[in-house]
């Protein structure tokens, strides 16, 4: 097995989630191109470099090729994805939801409470992601406990505005 599948293997736990995913980079050297990632990601514009850098050793940074199934939906949740650049179709009983682009995430609820992925999520192009599991965020909450206690407020209040948000289309679709 490749470090880059034995890797991607450690930080998910359905075998058929995201094990064609390729590791960008790792080590020293990659540290300044994956704050540079980071940096781009919406959910983390509030954090300045600092905690930028503190968050970096607790992800990794992967690609999915075009076409690759990032993970299925009703399989068991065990990361979140921010999106670097690329694209990623979500489909909830095979019905296109939304492509999630550049800046955004996907998979938080499934890293906040580890009940199976409510969607299933499909690169449309080459996508650069960078993955969060809810190990490394363990981690981070024991290490780095201020940091991630942002980060996960940050989390909630997406997950709040989206649910905020899906409440509107289902009240006006109900009207």
């Amino acid at each position: 097995m490749s470090t880059i599948r034995k890797r991607v293997d450690m930080a998910i736990d359905d075998e058929d989630e995201g094990n064609d995913l390729e590791q960008l980079g790792i080590g020293a050297g990659f540290q300044q191109e994956l704050h540079t990632m980071l940096s781009s990601i919406q959910l983390l514009k509030e954090f300045d470099m600092g905690e930028i850098e503190e968050i970096a050793p607790y992800t990794g940074a992967y690609l999915a090729r075009k076409g690759v199934k990032i993970f299925r939906e009703g399989a068991k949740g065990s990361f979140m994805c921010l999106i670097v650049d690329g694209g990623v179709e979500i489909l909830k009983g095979g019905k296109k939801v939304t492509t999630v682009r550049p800046g955004k995430t996907m998979g938080e609820m499934a890293v906040i409470d580890g009940y199976p992925h409510s969607a299933t999520a499909i690169a449309v192009e080459d996508t650069r992601l960078i993955m969060i599991t809810r190990n490394q965020l363990d981690n981070m909450s024991e290490r780095h406990p201020r940091l991630a206690i942002k980060l996960l407020k940050r989390l909630a209040i997406l997950m709040s505005l989206r649910l905020r948000q899906t409440t509107g289309v289902l009240c006006d679709y109900l009207d």
